[in-house]
C-alpha cells in the first residue's frame, strides 16, 4: 500500500493506493475518471497517515465501498495542507495531459 498527496485544482487530497507508484497509468486514468487531468503528488509513508489518521485509517481501509486500487483517506484540503512538513516531502511526481 502507497500513500500520496496530490495537489489538484481544487486543492490537496490524500489517498491509499495498492499501485506500485502514484504516477501508475492505471490510477492516472481513474483519476481522469474523476476529472483530474494534472496534479503534483508526494509519496507519505503509510506509518505517518495511519499515525495522524488513527481510527479514520481503519475505517477507510475496511471500506468495502472502495477498491484497494484508489482510497480516499482525506479530501479535506485544508486538512491535508496542514497535517503534513512540506519540508519533509520527497521528490514530486508531476502529471499534466
Amino acid at each position: 500500500m502507497k500513500a500520496g498527496i496530490f495537489f489538484t485544482g481544487s486543492g490537496p487530497i490524500l489517498i491509499l493506493t495498492s499501485y506500485d507508484s502514484l504516477s501508475e497509468t492505471n490510477l492516472v486514468e481513474k483519476f481522469r475518471a474523476k476529472g483530474i487531468k494534472k496534479f503534483i503528488a508526494y509519496e507519505v509513508p503509510v506509518e505517518l497517515v495511519k499515525q495522524k489518521y488513527g481510527t479514520h485509517y481503519d475505517v477507510v481501509m475496511n471500506d468495502l465501498r472502495q477498491g484497494d486500487d484508489l482510497r480516499v483517506m482525506d479530501y479535506d484540503g485544508h486538512h491535508v495542507f496542514y497535517s503534513f512538513s512540506l519540508k519533509k516531502l520527497g521528490e514530486p511526481i508531476y502529471f499534466e495531459e
